[in-house]
């Protein structure tokens, strides 16, 4: 069993920052999970992928939309993925989700059938 828990969403002005976190608890049956990802969904809009993390590897993508301002992280002793968000924009407000998986194709991670496993998620509000 995989359980996926994110913190650390909330109101923050345009051009503030937030680091949100994703605590991955995997039981010992469970294969390990290394493909994790960021996705989000605004209000009245589908789900997008905005960062990508394969955490053997360390392998590392983004949607062009953050680019320079995200940054997808690990902390592998304590089970943690990360999205440091800088420069906010009220267009980042959002649903934000963690998504975890075995294996998929790197080249679609953006593709979130991929995906086995998702958090419940964090709501992110960028204010004007």
């Amino acid at each position: 069993q995989v359980q996926l828990v994110e913190s650390g969403g909330g109101p923050v002005q345009e051009g503030g920052s937030l680091r949100l976190s994703c605590a991955v608890a995997v039981s010992t049956s469970s294969a390990i999970i290394r493909c994790m990802a960021w996705f989000r969904q605004a209000p009245g809009k589908g789900r997008e992928g905005v960062a990508y993390m394969h955490t053997g590897t360390g392998v590392t993508y983004y949607d062009d939309s953050v680019k320079g301002r995200f940054t997808i992280s690990q902390d592998g002793a304590k089970n943690t993925l990360y999205l440091h968000m800088d420069s906010l924009k009220p267009e980042d407000t959002a649903l934000y989700y963690c998504a975890g998986a075995r294996l998929l194709f790197e080249d679609r991670w953006q593709s979130e059938g991929q995906y086995e496993y998702w958090g419940q998620g964090t709501r992110v509000t960028v204010s004007s």
